[in-house]
């Protein structure tokens, strides 16, 4: 039974040596020296899941860019809204709107008309990634003047038409 007295022991402690595996969950911390094993990655050089050919990853790319392009200046205040309902599923769509709205309401002007913004956003590069044939998944570096920002999108394809299904700014 426990007194709630503490006794203090009168020789020091001594250092003890940290293992190469810790804990519970056994985490090897000793540093490889082998090459990484690359025989169970992508064989495609954009490191797509599935393997699609090289016009329709440039036709896709173009139009993920456009796309990436009209939602930047749509948050920017450059563009309105409606004019990615045809692309965009009506979550995106939605949030879009939500979105031009509060950085127009912070200027003290109204969405889509333009002039929010010193400098035009630009998209500098686009990268994608095909999931299956029908869902690419989309990272885009975007410039603001002097300011970078990221921009993350999932396109999936409704009816032979593809639309952004997700939308994420960083």
């Amino acid at each position: 039974m426990s007194t709630g007295t503490v006794t203090l022991l009168s020789s020091p402690l001594r250092p003890v040596g940290v293992a190469s595996v810790q804990g519970t969950l056994a985490l090897d911390l000793t540093p490889r020296q082998d090459p990484p094993d690359v025989s169970h990655r992508a064989t495609s050089p954009a490191g797509d899941v599935v393997d699609i050919g090289r016009a329709a990853r440039r036709e896709f790319e173009r139009f993920s860019g456009r796309i990436i392009q009209a939602v930047v200046e749509i948050v920017g205040g450059d563009r309105p809204v409606s004019q990615v309902l045809r692309w965009t599923t009506p979550a995106v769509h939605q949030d879009l709107g939500r979105r031009a709205q509060l950085v127009a309401q912070a200027v003290g002007r109204r969405p889509g008309q333009g002039g929010i913004h010193g400098t035009r956003p630009q998209v500098v590069a686009v990268h994608t990634c095909f999931v299956s044939a029908d869902v690419a998944e989309v990272s885009a570096h975007v410039r603001y003047g002097h300011r970078s920002r990221a921009v993350a999108a999932r396109f999936e394809r409704h009816r032979d038409r593809w639309v952004c299904a997700a939308l994420e700014f960083a």
